[in-house]
């Protein structure tokens, strides 16, 4: 079995260091089944490009009883597939031979390893038990441009059915370690099947490498069912922890946070501000059905319903608490039919691909962005523009250079303990510019709050059209 990850970033050499593995210098590694060997076909400032080459010995595995239960002369223990896909044997032998890159850890690059840079990885064969579909349900909510070639099982013989190896490419602006970590857990995963015992160090090991993502991925169920072998009891214990740390501590913690920006910002009334700028523009736009995507507590919504124009409103959230908010600051059990039939709330990630957000003219995403990271912002982006597609998006974020106009905002502090990031204004743009050549928008760019010479507004507003 084959993987092979690439980069462009300049110089592209930094690869060795992020791996640990120097490109002048194969290294093999003895495992429980076979060897793994570790080499570069290519290494420039330019490009580099680090393959692992997994050899599995099946007989070796019937011998040495580290193969499948059931009698030691059966066929299928001798001829199978083992050898030539990617499966648990390839997540074991990431383990041994990346442990440090997995982990994050780089000695000589350690501002590096923290980085997203351009990554692109090649799986030679994959198995994919739920075919190409699965695939991407994988892997996109993680921000992964997926290309998938099948492979016909053999031509010759119909009868034999349908393949379900494929030649899987991933790409994305991410860090080593998540890319390594996703391959991890989501290639047996794809298999639908591991090699060895599942017990319940291996729930340990699923939360440890799911950190960070697994909990609102929305095939989290899935996953672990397919990682722990379908054993229930696992996977539950599984679900339940990866719960426990979503919620319900994350959401007060949020609320919280909330609070917190709310001071900061109360003394310019931003947010009231920045509400009457989308509802503005969402009027201008002539739009009669409007989803607020992140819609939190439901201040937009509120908004929203105070104009008649806006026939049906769709606010959409991950967090229930917040919808739950959402659902008594709008008193929707107390309003009249007429009125209860104009809004609606749906509980989604906005991480994953949804029919019922089709449709809608236009689309509000207020101070949502930032809290994204980089893999995520790159899914929802696709959600957004690519899926959802609405003939007019109006998305505000922080302008990060107003912040030393905060004076009680610690020097290069964000706003919101929760910010992956915030944008300066140029920032901004060139995001915005770069979303209108993907997509088939045009964009134009207004201030929210009042205006300094210097570094602009607090808020910054960009107002796309289809």
């Amino acid at each position: 079995m084959l993987l092979t990850l690439s980069t462009t970033h300049h110089p592209a050499t930094d690869l060795g260091y992020l791996l640990h593995k120097n490109p002048q210098r194969p290294q093999s590694f003895e495992l429980s089944f076979g060897q793994a060997h570790v080499f570069y076909p290519e290494a420039s400032a330019e490009r580099a490009t680090v393959a692992l080459l997994v050899e599995v010995d099946p007989v070796g595995l019937v011998r040495n009883r580290r193969g499948p239960s059931g009698e030691g002369g059966t066929l299928d223990q001798y001829v199978n597939d083992r050898p030539y896909v990617a499966s648990s044997f390839l997540s074991v032998a990431l383990a041994r031979t990346f442990r440090s890159a997995m982990s994050g850890d780089s000695k000589e690059r350690p501002e590096l390893a923290g980085q997203p840079i351009p990554l692109v990885a090649r799986l030679s064969v994959l198995p994919c038990r739920g075919g190409e579909p699965f695939l991407r349900r994988l892997f996109e909510p993680l921000g992964y441009t997926v290309t998938a070639t099948w492979h016909v099982l053999d031509e010759t013989v119909p009868d034999w059915g349908d393949s379900r190896y494929f030649t899987v490419t991933l790409e994305a602006r991410t860090r080593v370690s998540e890319l390594l970590t996703h391959l991890y857990v989501l290639v047996p995963v794809l298999d639908d099947d591991k090699h060895y015992w599942v017990g319940d160090e291996e729930v340990e090991k699923l939360l440890r490498h799911g950190e960070g993502w697994l909990a609102s991925h929305p095939e989290r169920e899935v996953i672990a069912r397919r990682y722990l072998r379908h054993r229930k009891s696992l996977a539950r214990e599984a679900l339940e922890r990866l719960s426990g740390d979503e919620a319900p501590e994350p959401e007060e913690r949020a609320q919280a946070r909330n609070r917190e920006e709310d001071a900061l910002e109360s003394r310019l009334s931003l947010n009231e501000q920045r509400l009457q700028a989308v509802v503005s523009v969402l009027l201008e736009s002539g739009a009669t059905r409007v989803v607020d995507l992140g819609c939190g507590e439901g201040k937009l919504l509120k908004a929203l319903l105070a104009e008649r124009r806006f026939t049906d409103i769709l606010g959409v959230d991950v967090a229930h608490r917040s919808l739950e908010i959402a659902t008594e600051r709008l008193g929707l059990a107390r309003m009249p039919e007429l009125q209860r039939r104009r809004v609606s709330l749906l509980h989604g990630s906005l991480m994953y691909r949804d029919k019922r957000l089709a449709g809608y003219e236009a689309a509000s995403v207020i101070e949502v962005i930032e809290h994204l990271d980089p893999p995520r912002l790159a899914a929802f982006e696709r959600v957004l523009f690519e899926f959802a597609r609405p003939s007019v998006v109006v998305l505000t974020t922080p302008n990060a250079e107003y912040n030393v106009r905060f004076e009680s905002l610690p020097a290069g502090a964000f706003r919101h303990r929760d910010h992956r990031f915030e944008w300066t204004r140029t920032e901004f743009e060139t995001w915005a510019r770069r979303m209108c050549e993907r997509f088939g928008y045009s964009v134009r760019f207004l201030p929210v709050g009042p205006v300094d010479p210097d570094v602009g507004a607090p808020t910054q507003m960009a107002v796309f059209s289809r």
